[in-house]
């Protein structure tokens, strides 16, 4: 059984349907998935970081949103560049990174 140490969901901007029509996804959600990958390989954490990309938050005006698990922190209005400085500070040091909560 896979027991990482943080697991992120990070919404991929599709309906329930399938579809993506999401403002996550017209906002690049995709990119900020691939980047926070990237980030996890480049840190050699892929073991203890789980990634998953999940439908609607229902809270789009502060997309694209990441939560990251045990610690419930939710962050908003994401891009590569945040959710890199995500990846070394929180997922890497345990720190999380206030000024993109929610």
């Amino acid at each position: 059984m896979v027991s990482p140490k943080y697991h992120v969901f990070l919404c991929g901007g599709t309906k329930l349907t399938g579809d993506k029509k999401g403002i996550c996804h017209s906002r690049g959600s995709e990119d900020v998935v691939r980047k926070l990958m990237e980030a996890i390989d480049e840190r050699d954490l892929s073991g203890e970081v789980m990634v998953s990309a999940t439908s609607c938050y229902g809270i789009c005006d502060k997309g694209p949103i990441a939560v990251v698990y045990p610690d419930g922190v939710w962050y908003g209005n994401l891009d590569a560049e945040k959710i890199a400085l995500i990846a070394e500070k929180h997922l890497e040091e345990g720190i999380p990174v206030r000024e993109y909560t929610l």
